[in-house]
């Protein structure tokens, strides 16, 4: 089998989940519960996202680009996993319930921005607005927003090995379709909870090192 990866962006490839912090930093009344509400599964992801950003002004678009680029670190050893996979030929996508006006700066000296599958921001209005236009297909009734097995089944077939590297519950039901789950943080929970097999890692050369012995592959 074909090997192919599905990375998460927010809390995996970078140290920490940027929709959070953003929230944190600029405090609109009412986000705390909203995001409690997607983690308990009360409403969709897509749902509570955009309720998030419609908390936020239009006008702080610049302002939360730079807070991303400059608070958000990269977690160690992604640009030495992304060499990894280029290396073995194995497809690498960055599927992320981040928003593109974030995520693109954060990305564009890594990989091409069109292996990347994120939400897009809509600054045209008083608060931001989000489009989804990777949402959920006929398989899926999640609200997902960027829905993450909708791309893996558009993208690959049987024939592949599917790999899914995430940190949180935007993360499950990708993993219940891949063949091999790398996970650290909520998503290790959850996939404590739903018995799915998993590999713990800290940082991107931990990946490596699993993707090494899994794919049976010499470095």
């Amino acid at each position: 089998m074909k090997p192919i990866i599905f990375c998460d962006f927010d809390g995996t490839i970078t140290d920490s989940d940027n929709i959070i912090s953003l929230m944190k930093t600029y405090g609109p009344e009412g986000w705390d519960s909203l995001k409690d509400q997607v983690l308990n599964k009360e409403i969709s992801i897509a749902e509570g996202v955009g309720k998030m950003f419609s908390l936020l002004e239009s006008g702080l678009k610049q302002e939360i680009i730079d807070f991303v680029v400059r608070e958000a670190k990269i977690r160690p050893g992604f640009k030495e996993f992304v060499n990894f996979a280029k290396e073995l030929q194995i497809p690498f996508y960055v599927v992320s319930g981040g928003i593109d006006f974030f995520v693109e700066p954060m990305l564009k000296d890594y990989i091409p921005f069109e292996s990347v599958y994120c939400n897009r921001g809509i600054f045209s209005g008083e608060f931001i607005q989000i489009e989804w236009p990777h949402s959920c297909d006929e398989h899926c009734e999640n609200g997902c927003g960027c829905c993450k097995p909708s791309i893996m089944r558009e993208i690959a077939d049987d024939s592949y090995f599917q790999i899914v590297i995430g940190d949180s519950i935007t993360d499950l039901e990708a993993a219940k379709q891949a063949d091999l789950v790398i996970a650290r943080d909520f998503l290790i929970e959850k996939c404590k909870e739903e018995g799915i097999p998993y590999q713990p890692f800290t940082t991107f050369y931990d990946c490596i090192d699993i993707l090494t012995k899994e794919l049976g592959v010499k470095v």
